[in-house]
C-alpha cells in the first residue's frame, strides 16, 4: 500500500522538482510551515498583466510536500489570480474528499489522489497550496 503512495510521479517531482527557487522580482511572496512534521515552504511569484508569469517554491519537507509544491507551480503558471484561487480551492476540496479527483486530464496532479488513503499526509500535500492561496489572497 505504501508503494501506491510513493508513485513514480511523486518520486520524480521530489527528486527533480520543477520551479524550485525564488521568483525574481517577487510580486507575491508567502511562507508557511507545518510544525507537526517540519515541512516549510515559501511560494513566490512574478505577475504580469494580472497573470502568474513565474511561480516558484523553496523550502524543505517530505517527498509528498515537495512533489506537490512542484506539481502546483506547473499548474498555476499562466493563470490569473482569480483562476489560480479557483484551481487551488478545487484541489483543496479534492484533498478533503469533498469532490472527486478528475481523470487523466489532471496530469501529474492525479498522483496525489493516493495521499487520501493516509489522512495524516494530506497536510503535507496541501501546504504549498495553502501557502499560495494565502499569498494570492493577501495580494488581492
Amino acid at each position: 500500500m505504501l508503494e501506491e503512495l510513493y508513485q513514480e510521479i511523486i518520486l520524480d517531482h521530489y527528486r527533480r522538482p520543477r520551479n524550485r527557487g525564488k521568483a525574481v522580482p517577487a510580486d507575491l511572496a508567502y511562507k508557511d510551515s507545518n510544525p507537526l512534521c517540519g515541512d516549510e515552504i515559501e511560494v513566490t511569484a512574478t505577475l504580469v498583466d494580472g497573470k502568474i508569469k513565474d511561480i516558484k517554491f523553496d523550502g524543505h519537507g517530505c517527498s509528498i510536500c515537495l512533489a506537490s509544491s512542484s506539481i502546483m507551480t506547473g499548474k498555476l503558471v499562466g493563470k490569473t489570480l482569480a483562476e489560480a484561487l479557483n484551481y487551488i480551492e478545487n484541489f483543496q476540496k479534492m484533498m478533503r474528499g469533498d469532490i472527486p479527483f478528475g481523470g487523466k486530464e489532471m496530469g501529474d496532479l492525479k498522483a496525489l489522489e493516493g495521499v487520501l488513503k493516509f489522512p495524516v499526509r494530506v497536510k503535507c500535500a496541501t501546504l504549498a497550496w495553502h501557502t499560495a492561496h494565502r499569498g494570492i489572497t493577501a495580494k488581492l
